[in-house]
């Protein structure tokens, strides 16, 4: 399996067959297993093989497939899958820091992230310290050797921030330190977390997994020593295990993955180029675009910006929703990587409890509109935002 390409790997990797010899993958809809003796039962406590299970908020037949075959295509060897991303972002840092622990972390990031690092983990007693995550200086000088975590988008969400990652890779590990990255807006296809070194990975799979609106779920993706050694032990006894049905769903929408990522991305692209220029806006980001601020290292990373774009609409909030009710075919709603196109106002939904002065620092004005581009036909989309465009 290790020598198949992506696209085939999302087809068949992981998977497990019972007895019936089953076509597509079966769904186990159990949470518990039986033994044939007690002393079965005693042995599979003692120690669990490959392919046992014992309950499923510790494993599952069904969660499993899915596990192998997302962790694989990432380029891990183990995932955990958790009920939704921000459980897998919880998760892999609660199971990974104690009291007294330093951690160092982008200032670019989704608010649910934040509230963890800052007022929950914060309340144990986890030291925080945020930077300019653009800025390699930033990370040279916040990184020391009582650093005990690293964690930042690889892309930030919603303003297509881009960090260098194998820098910061290499500058944690030099002080000792994990990294893990959100990696939600690079996409599990054109992730480059497991190349440039990271540790930990934590994939929404909510987002371009599902890719349809239908269900919550995360994923951590690591080394088997991390992901059967500390994460599971956190999430098996602190219940955020993804649920077979999810997982049963989830799983057949890798099928897709990879045509589906490719084909929004590269809409997300050819609206990026339509939009740069326009005279409504005053800017088009998408870290593809040579106007990228981190267009170069972006380019290095990864072949793809993934399936998001942000512009900022000229005259401010009045404007900007003047456009959005405008629009016919992108639907206005705050979640992203979606088969249906998306809009999204930041200032005054995802990130509206952002204080004033940290939306400025991250460029989140009230004129910022982050697209999610979807399935649908590119040329209508760009239609539709030329003309919402034009009734300004």
């Amino acid at each position: 399996m290790q020598d198949w390409k992506k696209r085939t790997q999302l087809v068949h990797g992981g998977s497990r067959r019972s007895q019936y010899g089953e076509v597509s993958e079966a769904i186990f809809v159990t949470q518990g297993f039986v033994y044939t003796t007690a002393e079965a039962a005693e042995a599979r406590f003692q120690s669990l093989g490959d392919d046992e299970f014992i309950y499923a908020r510790y494993g599952n037949p069904t969660v499993r497939m899915f596990e192998n075959r997302l962790s694989s295509v990432v380029g891990y060897e183990d995932g955990f899958a958790c009920t939704s991303g921000m459980a897998a972002v919880t998760g892999a840092l609660t199971a990974l820091l104690k009291a007294g622990d330093h951690v160092v972390a982008s200032r670019a990031l989704f608010g649910s992230c934040l509230y963890v690092l800052q007022d929950v983990l914060g309340r144990f007693g986890v030291e925080v310290t945020l930077v300019d995550g653009t800025d390699n200086a930033a990370w040279d000088a916040a990184i020391t050797d009582q650093t005990a975590l690293v964690f930042l988008e690889s892309i930030s969400n919603p303003m297509l921030e881009v960090v260098d990652l194998a820098h910061v890779v290499k500058v944690a590990h030099a002080k000792g330190a994990l990294v893990i990255v959100d990696d939600a807006m690079a996409t599990p296809i054109f992730s480059y977390s497991a190349a440039c070194g990271a540790d930990l990975c934590v994939i929404s799979t909510t987002k371009h997994v599902d890719g349809q609106g239908r269900m919550l779920g995360g994923m951590i993706c690591g080394s088997k020593d991390l992901i059967r050694g500390p994460i599971e032990a956190y999430m098996k006894h602190t219940g955020g295990a993804m649920n077979p049905f999810t997982a049963w769903v989830q799983l057949k929408s890798l099928d897709t993955l990879d045509l589906r990522v490719r084909a929004q991305a590269g809409a997300a692209m050819e609206i990026a180029q339509a939009l740069e220029g326009h005279p409504k806006l005053n800017s088009v980001r998408y870290p593809q675009l040579p106007s990228h601020p981190q267009h170069d290292i972006a380019m290095q990373q990864a072949p793809s910006g993934g399936t998001v774009l942000a512009f900022e609409v000229k005259g401010g909030k009045e404007a900007c929703f003047k456009m959005l009710n405008a629009l016919q075919i992108f639907s206005i709603s705050n979640n992203f990587a979606d088969s249906k196109s998306i809009a999204t106002h930041p200032a005054t939904t995802t990130h509206q409890r952002l204080p004033q002065d940290q939306k400025d620092i991250l460029g989140i004005s009230d004129g910022a509109v982050r697209l999610s581009v979807g399935l649908e036909d590119v040329s209508d989309l760009i239609a539709d935002l030329t003309q919402a465009l034009d009734q300004l």
